[in-house]
């Protein structure tokens, strides 16, 4: 109900690309910051169309869809920037989860899914100069701390997500609400470009998930979808909100350390 409220911006004249220097200076700072430590991959997010679409309202554009694809056409110049600088681009598409419940909540779910058919056919769109070895996407059912039962389920989307043009996906399997939703790769098969990222940490809790558990949940996707397809991740970031940290710093960085260590953990047993 608070959002209905909020004041924020909105579509009310052509959609351009006002500020062409603001991406450029993140990616320098983050090249210089990987320099400075030595780091030897990286990424840099933003945002989809759709989740755009999704929280600034159109009054331009006759339809969704000439909107939807404008803010593609306009978001085009940031995902090339960065890519380009030959850093990895994550996509978060909160709206192909979040956006069941947020934006699409008057809709059956077979008329849902044509309309997240339609965000990702705009972000393919916005991708369509860039190597899709250099993307990835994030699936998000918003990274708020709330009861959640009124989520999609990931049996609902996921084979939508993978129309995406990328090379990994990553969701939420960490939580209480998705935990469970590993067992839908019994039946699932992912495609053979594709990695998943299952969150195995929660990114909402100041729990520090144990190490054997991080390794039980990397294992058991690993039995299903294979190891070479596989990565282990958080459910979200730890950042969403400027100046409102749902986890402590401290306990990130510790929460962190856990993964690495149950990562080694089930690495140790799908590798020997």
């Amino acid at each position: 109900p608070g959002r209905s409220r909020r004041k924020t911006p909105g579509c009310n004249n052509e959609i351009t690309v006002n500020d062409k220097q603001a991406v450029l200076d993140d990616v320098l700072n983050l090249k210089n910051a990987i320099i400075r430590n030595e780091v030897e991959s990286s990424f840099i997010s933003a945002a989809s169309p759709g989740v755009i679409s999704l929280f600034f309202s159109n009054t331009h554009y006759p339809d969704f869809e000439a909107y939807i694809f404008a803010v593609a056409d306009a978001m085009k110049y940031e995902y090339e920037a960065i890519t380009n600088a030959g850093i990895g681009l994550q996509i978060d598409c909160p709206d192909l989860a979040m956006g069941r419940h947020i934006q699409y909540a008057a809709l059956d779910t077979a008329n849902f899914q044509k309309q997240a058919e339609m965000h990702v056919s705009a972000l393919n769109h916005a991708l369509q100069n860039i190597n899709p070895d250099l993307v990835r996407l994030h699936l998000c059912w918003g990274n708020y701390e709330g009861p959640h039962h009124c989520d999609v389920p990931l049996s609902d989307i996921i084979d939508i997500a993978f129309k995406a043009h990328v090379s990994g996906i990553s969701f939420e399997a960490a939580n209480p609400r998705h935990a469970h939703e590993y067992t839908i790769f019994d039946e699932v098969g992912v495609p053979d470009h594709l990695v998943l990222i299952p969150g195995v940490i929660e990114s909402k809790s100041n729990f520090i998930e144990h190490p054997e558990l991080i390794a039980q949940r990397i294992e058991r996707m690993a039995k299903r979808i294979g190891r070479e397809q596989l990565i282990a991740g958080s459910d979200c970031g730890f950042g969403t909100w400027v100046g409102q940290a749902a986890v402590e710093p401290e306990i990130v960085w510790a929460k962190l350390a856990a993964l690495t260590e149950g990562a080694r953990i089930a690495s140790e047993k799908l590798w020997k």
